[in-house]
């Protein structure tokens, strides 16, 4: 007898130690609920107008972690998915980093050319715990690990939506790393009646999955997969800009897949997000991964009780359909696009469309007010005389053609000359000027066929030109690439300093996960020009070539919402939108954060606020969003400091739209300026107020 009861004390002990400890400390009363039985973790959390949610994890190890995934309405609950495991591939290469490059900074790296490793990151599940913040519910499981990287599972639940969060929390201690990935999730059973996307046609396309069906890239339009049964469907998609490390090209590289036995990893059929590690043959630098970085692997899945269509109409809803939403007393304005039509195009021969792509792609965006930047490598900027002006013709008369009331295309040129790095001209008119002058060549002549023609020689007559046609400079890609220590190298410069030379432009370079937000380098910058005590602004820019409806545009682009009430018309000239970018009359988003009305004590984005003495001021905006806001960040400084004062949001729900108050003392503070970011680093950020 006392043998068979020591054998069953055995093995419950056993048992006991098996199942894998749950830790609630951290989970706070927020809407959700959550309930930890034997292996088996299940959270309810109120998801909007899909209903309730359901999430039942599975701690065993032996079993998929994603037990079944529900969503229920009026007591009747529909099971979308069971049996799933999430995945993740990590690819692991060595950055170059020199301070000629820029360091982390770089973006002329080619990763994918030297040596790397793609492996399975592995996932055990010997401990979880579940935490809320705000209306969040977050859920830790276990271990992940690669060869270089250790990390946790991480699944966040957000009220409000059908929405969640999966990512592979990642680090590592090597130094000089860049890193890609893939992710998704395994199917266990037959989870799916169909695999469905939409092609870039923007036509819905379907598959049956098979046992035996080899895995697929796709080409797909909205980054977006989808699992589709009998009682609902599964999305699965990457944060629309976070998840696409900065290239030249804005090409699509088959972003999705599904398929059996993915890259000879996966074992099983799957659906989920992917990268070309050789991106677009050119300049591909991947994502940074500092030492002690916590790398955030993630990707979205949004339930949906409809079939597959009506799951990607819900998906879409977070990029406005992937364009730029109007604002009531805004225009918007893209800047930077080597697209080259006049050169590839108008003055090659070939027949010229008398609606071309670009146009149509760039107005389906959603913008009033698009800024080019040709001949840049084709062309003649320092002449001869004959084919520039020549070419300025074409520009102006093509530009000119193909704006109309409710789109400005306006003409530009990252010049490259006079001043030191990269740098983009703008005029507020057609401006006739070659980029050289001979040393009996007049500055300014008057010609038959163009009218006035300036030849600009050095840094002091570009100056000149921009003050007498009340032209703006600014830095391209500032502190990397070509420009890689400008400013910094000519900040003290007359024409730097001068009031037609604007600031910087911002694209998200670099690219890193670990980052709650987009890329910081410009807004480094811009704080340290307020600093050197230089008024001076950001502007938005794409920086790219290629422009198509085939293309992956979205994710590669970013706006300006310029404070405009009407376009002007393209022959009156363009002069209200110098003016309003040269007051700081804007602010900068991606799309799916935006700040209708911003000011401090009543002093909007490019005015100065005399700060009372104690200091105290509010910060009021108002804002509008997709995905649930994640926090804003009161950025200041003194003039030798920048000082951050970050406020959480995530009280915030998907789709909602607020005017927030913020008390901060600005004692001693020479400007302030004001950031915000969502759950998926899509954010926007105001112009300075001086102080």
């Amino acid at each position: 007898m006392k043998k068979h009861v020591y054998l069953l004390l055995l093995v419950f002990s056993q048992v006991l130690q098996a199942q894998t400890p749950v830790d609630l400390s951290g989970f706070k009363k927020n809407g959700a609920t959550v309930t930890v039985s034997k292996q088996l973790i299940t959270i309810h959390w109120p998801a909007g107008a899909a209903g309730t949610g359901k999430m039942v994890l599975n701690l065993d190890g032996a079993q998929p972690l994603f037990n079944s995934i529900q969503l229920s309405r009026t007591n009747a609950s529909a099971e979308v998915a069971a049996n799933l495991d999430p995945v993740f591939i990590l690819r692991t290469g060595k950055r170059t980093l020199s301070p000629s490059s820029g360091g982390w900074d770089v973006f002329f790296d080619r990763v994918p050319t030297r040596p790397y490793t793609t492996e399975l990151v592995e996932f055990s599940k010997r401990k979880a715990g579940v935490s809320s913040e705000g209306t969040h519910t977050i859920i830790r499981v276990g271990e992940m690990k690669t060869p270089l990287f250790t990390g946790h599972l991480e699944i966040t639940l957000y009220n409000g939506s059908p929405l969640f969060n999966i990512a592979a929390v990642l680090s590592t201690q090597k130094d000089s790393t860049a890193i890609l990935y893939d992710a998704g999730l395994i199917s266990r059973k037959d989870n799916w009646k169909n695999i469905a996307w939409s092609d870039v046609k923007n036509e819905m396309q379907h598959v049956k999955p098979a046992p035996d069906m080899a895995a697929n890239d796709l080409e797909v339009k909205y980054r977006t997969i989808i699992g589709e049964n009998e009682t609902g469907s599964l999305a699965v998609f990457p944060a629309p800009h976070q998840y696409f490390y900065p290239l030249d090209e804005a090409f699509n590289l088959k972003f999705t897949w599904y398929g059996n036995n993915y890259l000879n990893l996966v074992p099983g059929f799957a659906i989920g997000i992917r990268q070309d590690p050789i991106g677009d043959k050119r300049y591909v630098p991947w994502f940074n991964a500092p030492p002690g970085t916590a790398q955030r692997l993630n990707f979205f899945c949004l339930l949906s009780a409809d079939k597959a269509a009506g799951a990607l109409a819900e998906v879409k809803k977070f990029t406005h359909n992937d364009s730029y939403a109007p604002l009531p007393g805004y225009k918007t304005m893209a800047s930077h696009f080597h697209n080259e039509f006049i050169s590839s195009v108008v003055l090659s021969g070939k027949p010229v469309p008398e609606k071309p792509e670009f146009v149509d792609v760039l107005k389906k965006a959603g913008l009033d007010i698009v800024k080019l930047a040709e001949f840049h490598g084709p062309g003649h900027p320092k002449g001869p005389d004959s084919p520039r002006l020549k070419e300025l013709h074409a520009l102006f008369d093509q530009t000119r053609r193909l704006s109309d009331t409710s789109f400005l295309l306006l003409p530009g040129e990252e010049a490259n000359n006079f001043y030191g790095g990269h740098w983009l001209a703008f005029f507020p008119k057609p401006v006739y000027w070659v980029m050289s002058r001979k040393p009996d060549e007049p500055f300014v002549t008057e010609t038959a066929e163009y009218g006035k023609v300036y030849h600009v020689g050095d840094k002091q007559e570009m100056l000149k030109l921009l003050e007498l046609e009340n032209g703006l400079a600014w830095v391209a890609h500032a502190r990397t690439k070509a420009s890689t220590g400008f400013p910094d190298k000519y900040r003290n410069e007359t024409f730097f300093t001068s009031d037609t030379y604007l600031g910087a432009a911002w694209k998200a370079i670099p690219a890193d996960l670990s980052w709650q937000t987009l890329s910081k380098r410009v807004l480094n910058l811009m704080d340290d020009m307020a600093n050197w005590g230089l008024k001076k602004h950001v502007i938005a820019e794409a920086d790219i070539f290629t422009i198509t409806h085939q293309n992956e545009m979205y994710a590669h682009l970013n706006v300006n919402y310029l404070q405009l009430d009407k376009l002007p018309d393209y022959n009156e000239g363009w002069q209200p939108v110098l003016d309003a970018v040269r007051k700081g009359k804007f602010f900068v988003s991606t799309g799916e954060v935006l700040i209708p009305s911003f000011d401090v004590n009543g002093k909007k984005a490019g005015e100065t606020l005399a700060v009372p003495a104690s200091g105290k001021t509010t910060v009021t905006m108002q804002l509008n969003w997709t995905f649930p806001l994640s926090f804003a960040e009161i950025v200041s400084g003194d003039g030798d400091k920048v000082y951050r004062h970050r406020i959480n949001l995530v009280q915030t729900k998907a789709f909602g739209a607020q005017t927030f108050r913020w008390p901060v003392n600005l004692a001693g503070r020479k400007w302030v300026r004001v950031e915000v970011w969502d759950i998926a680093a899509n954010g926007a950020f105001t112009q300075m107020v001086w102080l």
